[in-house]
């Protein structure tokens, strides 16, 4: 006979409802979701579920939620998507909020980081070469040990 009462679950039950939550967070990051959907698509009260989440993932659901929504703001504005748009596309109902949040999170504002990615990728269209570790261009031929491919005529 164990000392453990007959409603403990295991672990690994545990741990599919915790996945099929965070699974729901990444689906709907841009929804408008709170603690409480995300609780109950886990079915554990929210206290417990913060408490398991943070067990398993290293961060409470509304922190992995903003992380999330910053990511995918990363990306949009990674691809030329305007701070604005990227702010109301992954969920924020608040551009002052996004932008405070971004900055203490990814270190520079929004703006300031969607800019630094156009010029990389204009940095890059004018010089790609440049951009490809010199090793790997010695392993493929591309340069001697002499040249480097600021030297090379493009």
């Amino acid at each position: 006979m164990t000392d453990q009462p007959e409603f403990d679950y295991p672990k690994v039950y545990l741990y599919r409802r915790i996945v099929q939550a965070k699974l729901f967070i990444d689906r709907h990051y841009a929804d408008k979701i709170d603690l409480d959907n995300i609780s109950d698509e886990a079915y554990f009260s929210k206290f417990h579920f913060i408490r398991l989440f943070k067990t398993v993932y290293g961060k409470t659901p509304h922190q992995y939620l903003k992380a999330t929504r910053i990511e995918r703001a990363k990306q949009l504005l990674r691809e030329g998507g305007a701070v604005s748009d990227a702010c109301f596309a992954v969920g924020f109902d608040s551009l002052s909020s996004f932008s405070g949040l971004f900055k203490r999170e990814v270190g520079q504002s929004a703006s300031a980081y969607a800019a630094q990615h156009q010029r990389t990728k204009a940095q890059i269209a004018k010089t790609p070469l440049a951009f490809v570790p010199g090793c790997y261009a010695y392993q493929h031929g591309w340069l001697d040990e002499n040249r480097n491919f600021e030297e090379t005529d493009q």
